[in-house]
């Protein structure tokens, strides 16, 4: 009955369109059913999303990525390491845990939840400090797809600087992309392709931390498979020159996996992980986010 109820709601929010709508309706369903940690859409979630990035690179120009990429990546570049180390100070300042400091700080420069996940097992990270890290980076993110679109109209931004504000201000890749749906068609473009460069900077966190814990086992790491998907996506659409008609298909398409992704992703809150969180975790990941989007939005009008 459960799985019923979740496909009926899934599809609610697929018919609804919004991104905001999708993951709130998703976190609703996790929280009024009490889903088990198993359950189905706790882990597809992801899948889903990267799978709708993917189609979406087919429809994207490799002109404009190039340019794009040019344009704001070494922005994006020292804005995560800023943020990292900033996340490091702030974190010892107020006396929090270092371990938990390290995940929120990663989480904040990087990717979100993704990165958290790398990292906890080289630095042993205890469970109830990844899930608390998770937890928090996780509202942020839900914030941020319902507020950041009238932030980004309020301040006039156009559809590449929104883009490219979200990718370098919100944390996990899939409220990047659900804010830039909110906010227009073209930003999603943008959004998506800058996101995916900042996260490849989980390379040499994973590196850096498996060096500074000794643990020779996990110093090698690859770039996310759907990154390298995504990249040679927008290779063959660009190749191909797919007729306006099917580019808008696969626009659709790309729309409704990450919409489905975002109910899905909804899905990972429980009551659980809200009883986790602490205060000093809590002002940390904050503070640290308030800082960002200051320093984010102060810059992209100097790209």
């Amino acid at each position: 009955m459960k799985l019923l109820i979740g496909i009926l709601l899934a599809a609610l929010a697929i018919w609804s369109g919004s991104a905001a709508a999708s993951i709130l309706i998703g976190i609703i369903y996790s929280l009024t059913l009490d889903l088990s940690d198993d359950f189905i859409t706790k882990s597809i979630g992801p899948r889903l999303l990267q799978i709708g990035i993917v189609i979406l690179g087919l429809s994207i120009s490799l002109t404009k990525a190039f340019s794009l990429s040019g344009t704001y990546l070494p922005y994006i570049s020292l804005l995560a390491l800023i943020t990292f180390f900033l996340g490091i100070y702030i974190g010892k300042l107020i006396g929090l845990d270092k371990k938990l400091t390290l995940l929120i700080a990663s989480g904040a420069a990087i990717c979100g939840g993704t990165a958290m996940v790398a990292i906890a097992p080289i630095i042993k990270a205890r469970p109830k400090d990844l899930l608390t890290a998770i937890t928090i980076i996780f509202l942020l993110n839900a914030l941020a797809i319902i507020t950041f679109p009238f932030i980004g109209t309020y301040l006039g931004m156009s559809q590449d600087q929104f883009g490219a504000w979200a990718a370098m201000s919100i944390h996990d890749t899939s409220s990047v992309i659900g804010a830039a749906m909110v906010f227009g068609q073209e930003s999603v473009e943008t959004a998506a392709t800058l996101k995916l460069g900042r996260t490849l900077w989980l390379i040499p966190l994973v590196i850096f931390m498996s060096l500074k814990y000794q643990d020779s086992h996990t110093s090698k790491s690859k770039p996310p498979f759907f990154v390298i998907m995504f990249v040679l996506a927008i290779f063959i659409g660009s190749y191909i020159n797919l007729a306006e008609q099917y580019t808008m298909n696969l626009k659709l398409l790309s729309q409704s996996l990450l919409i489905a992704g975002l109910f899905c992703i909804g899905t990972q809150i429980d009551l659980k992980s809200l009883k986790s969180i602490d205060s000093r975790s809590f002002t940390l990941a904050t503070l640290l986010w308030v800082i960002a989007i200051t320093i984010y939005t102060f810059s992209i009008h100097f790209i």
